[in-house]
């Protein structure tokens, strides 16, 4: 019988835009010193699970979030692939501006519509939508399997493209993924199935 394998889903710790209330997206901000200490944390946290793989985006945000976590869990040895399907969804138009300054802009309701709808893109971005259209499919390929076959593996991501994970994994509907939230640097675990199925969710926020 093989062993049921665990999948960990952590956003990265508080980047300097998530401080300053900005549309972050694709631009390359680091993180906050609440940050790196949200994510040495989660790292503390699951010194427990014995990882076999990691997967992070492109951006430094989530690379040096999972670098600080794994040394935290005593696990710089574990083997990291990075690639931009894991990206935060990309906000176009928005990227870099404050939230509020938004708001003022272009209504406080239109912006509310391009946060959170499901398919409605801010200008030049991605809706939600088009975000889970490329972080699933490499989700299914390259992360999914490796928990199937017993394995533990850590993904440090984003909000958005770790909301597309969670939609899938708990069969949530397009309104349900609405409301959902991931808060930064708390490490969410799911036991995986032989044939890819969840067989507990427990988020760890010690």
């Amino acid at each position: 019988m093989t062993s049921m394998g665990k999948i960990v889903l952590l956003r990265h710790g508080e980047s300097q835009w998530n401080l300053e209330n900005r549309f972050t997206g694709w631009v390359d901000i680091p993180l906050t010193d609440k940050g790196r200490a949200e994510a040495r944390h989660a790292g503390e946290l699951l010194r427990h699970v014995p990882f076999d793989r990691a997967f992070t985006s492109v951006l430094i945000r989530a690379i040096e979030s999972l670098e600080i976590a794994l040394a935290a869990a005593g696990q710089l040895a574990v083997p990291v692939e990075k690639d931009a399907a894991l990206n935060e969804r990309m906000y176009g138009d928005l990227q870099g501006l404050n939230k509020e300054e938004t708001a003022k802009k272009f209504g406080a309701e239109q912006v509310h519509i391009w946060r959170r709808s499901y398919d409605v893109c801010p200008p030049n971005g991605e809706s939600l939508k088009d975000t889970a259209a490329r972080t699933l499919p490499y989700f299914h390929s390259k992360i999914l399997p490796l928990g199937s076959a017993g394995k533990n593996i850590l993904v440090c991501a984003h909000g958005n493209s770790l909301r597309a994970i969670v939609m899938e994994l708990d069969q949530l509907t397009k309104e349900e993924v609405l409301e959902l939230n991931i808060a930064t640097g708390v490490p969410i675990v799911y036991e995986i199935g032989a044939a890819g199925e969840v067989w507990n969710k427990k988020i760890i926020s010690g």
